[in-house]
């Protein structure tokens, strides 16, 4: 993931484990101090361990990196903490991998974003399903129902949660008309290629949509990545600093079940919020924890990769065997993992640790090999060896290793 995300131009970035909670309830509310590990010090700060990465990185921008050119272009891959029963892949310590691009949120922005995104997926192997949508659609239809921003806000919240019933009744209680309220749940259940088309041929979006334009703009250069997507005008998020694209990314392997989802990303504007200048921010996060999830794989699937060297020693004795072992890995561990008996553990037990650490092969050293000048060489896959000069035992494990 690292490697694909240097070779699209993004620079690693990483903050401290730990911030000022206020970070977090500026940008999330006082809420979310419940699923916070948050503490005083003994310098009586508030502190918290960070729940989420993006928050940090947009401090550190703040603080320190304004003046780098623009679009900054970061990635970061770290551990974050939140107060909660765990579940399946979802631990109170968990990890995000995700990026950042500071001072640009047009269309082509997020598209790189997102085609970026997908192709992490694609070279990890992983069968995904991206869903595209914006923020922009749902609040222009709210404000053609004369509802305020702040009201605007919660009915965002209601929408990223699901809740289409509370969406219903909130609504109504503030006085939105019924064939209002109908449009705007018509709005959010329209998917696929033709929902845009659909949206305005039923005048559910204005002709002059800036919205629409920027997102019918963004999916014509998704195209041109060759992205697979499907349209969801229904994606919401509850933040109201969200003022743009916004996407997702599912699972659609079958191996997560019902939580499948392990990408969110989207446009916003962050900085101001924290005392910066108001820049535009596009950004996503890989729930790693569930992304490790698709790969769990059985101890018959590891590949074997590792060297172990063997000396054979009566009890303690043996010092010249002993340095010689340790001679020849040293040798080895110029170009592959190797390991060496530390426990003094008998011939058969050493095999026994090499095969359970699908080790390739052992090189064997005793006191017959020690005189002759040889080692014994084992493949340890087919059980065959042989005894050749150490010369040629570290050349051709070099030759191995480096077609393998």
């Amino acid at each position: 993931m690292r490697d694909v995300a240097e070779r699209w131009g993004y620079e690693e970035i990483r903050t401290p484990t730990f911030e000022r909670s206020e970070l977090f309830t500026l940008k999330s509310g006082e809420a979310i101090l419940k699923e916070m590990y948050e503490f005083r010090d003994k310098g009586d700060r508030h502190l918290a361990l960070r729940p989420e990465l993006t928050a940090p990185v947009i401090r550190m921008y703040i603080n320190e990196l304004k003046m780098a050119p623009k679009p900054t272009k970061w990635y970061y891959f770290g551990n974050c903490f939140r107060y909660e029963e765990p579940q399946k892949a979802r631990y109170r310590e968990f990890w995000q991998f995700g990026t950042e691009i500071i001072g640009s949120d047009s269309p082509a922005a997020q598209a790189e974003l997102i085609a970026l995104a997908f192709n992490i997926l694609k070279s990890l192997g992983v069968k995904a399903e991206l869903h595209v949508g914006h923020v922009g659609l749902i609040r222009e239809r709210l404000r053609v129902a004369n509802v305020a921003e702040v009201q605007i806000n919660t009915v965002m919240r209601f929408i990223d949660k699901g809740e289409r019933q509370a969406v219903i009744e909130f609504m109504d209680e503030i006085g939105v008309k019924k064939d209002l309220i109908d449009v705007l749940l018509f709005l959010l259940d329209l998917k696929g290629k033709d929902a845009l088309k659909e949206a305005r041929d039923r005048n559910i979006i204005a002709p002059d949509s800036d919205a629409m334009k920027e997102l019918e703009l963004l999916l014509e250069i998704l195209e041109y990545y060759d992205v697979d997507y499907t349209l969801n005008l229904g994606i919401a998020r509850g933040l109201d600093y969200y003022t743009g694209m916004v996407f997702e990314i599912y699972e659609a392997g079958g191996k997560l079940g019902a939580q499948n989802q392990i990408c969110g990303g989207g446009s916003y504007r962050l900085a101001k919020l924290f005392g910066g200048d108001e820049i535009p921010l596009t950004g996503f996060a890989f729930g790693f924890d569930r992304l490790a999830e698709i790969f769990n794989v059985d101890d018959k699937d590891l590949e074997r990769r590792g060297v172990v060297v063997v000396p054979i020693r009566e009890k303690n004795a043996d010092r010249e065997v002993l340095k010689e072992a340790i001679e020849i890995a040293s040798l080895l561990r110029e170009f592959v993992p190797t390991h060496i008996d530390l426990m003094n553990r008998s011939l058969s037990a050493q095999l026994k640790y090499a095969n359970a650490r699908h080790d390739s092969f052992a090189v064997l050293m005793g006191k017959n090999e020690l005189g002759e000048g040889k080692v014994t060489l084992r493949d340890l896959n087919t059980g065959e060896q042989e005894k050749i000069s150490v010369v040629d035992c570290v050349a051709r494990l070099k030759a191995y290793f480096d077609l393998n």
